[in-house]
């Protein structure tokens, strides 16, 4: 995804502790035409595996996860972090420690939208340590779902997230790979 590296080359800044801010285009202000590329990508990249549903973490992961769903033709899921007056009390819900918010977050699925026999594809904005992905198959796995697939926009490959991820035994696709940061420079892996 070469428009994707583009963008984490022009656009992106690390911040310090690991944390790239990438708000210009991914997480704050949304390049409606990259994150529509990268759906198209994901879904080539999955749809040998028939997923049913995609789940995602509300807030940033939507946009990837939106137009991956669209060009699969399924529904998009994504879990809360905070209980709406509207969800009722039949809820699956794991938590994961937040590098960006300092604490742990509870991300929370009501149990009409993730039910057993789904094939569920998790697609997230970053695949960092891989705790938010964790949880996500956490809940998934509570429904009694089956997680088919995990994709990333961004890989930041240098906090193990990929490692902790495996055992999950599923495909894991990124679409951009942060291999080390040098000051405010990231450093990508070649395509």
């Amino acid at each position: 995804m070469d428009a994707l590296r583009e963008a984490i080359r022009r656009h992106g800044r690390h911040l310090g502790n690991g944390i790239i801010k990438v708000d210009a285009f991914l997480n704050h202000q949304v390049d409606a035409a990259l994150m529509a590329a990268c759906g198209q990508e994901l879904a080539r990249r999955f749809r040998p595996w028939q997923p049913t549903k995609v789940l995602t973490a509300e807030i940033s992961g939507i946009g990837p996860a939106l137009m991956t769903a669209y060009a699969l033709g399924v529904p998009l899921v994504f879990a809360r972090k905070h209980k709406p007056l509207t969800m009722g009390e039949d809820i699956f819900f794991a938590t994961a420690p937040s590098h960006t918010k300092g604490g742990d977050i509870t991300l929370l699925v009501a149990a009409d939208y993730l039910r057993p026999g789904d094939r569920v594809l998790i697609v997230d904005d970053f695949l960092a340590t891989g705790a938010t992905i964790l949880a996500l198959a956490r809940l998934a796995q509570a429904a009694g779902a089956t997680v088919v697939g995990i994709g990333a926009v961004i890989e930041k490959r240098f906090e193990g997230g990929r490692e902790r991820l495996k055992a999950l035994g599923v495909p894991i696709e990124s679409l951009a790979v942060v291999i080390g940061v040098e000051g405010e420079r990231i450093l990508l892996e070649d395509a």
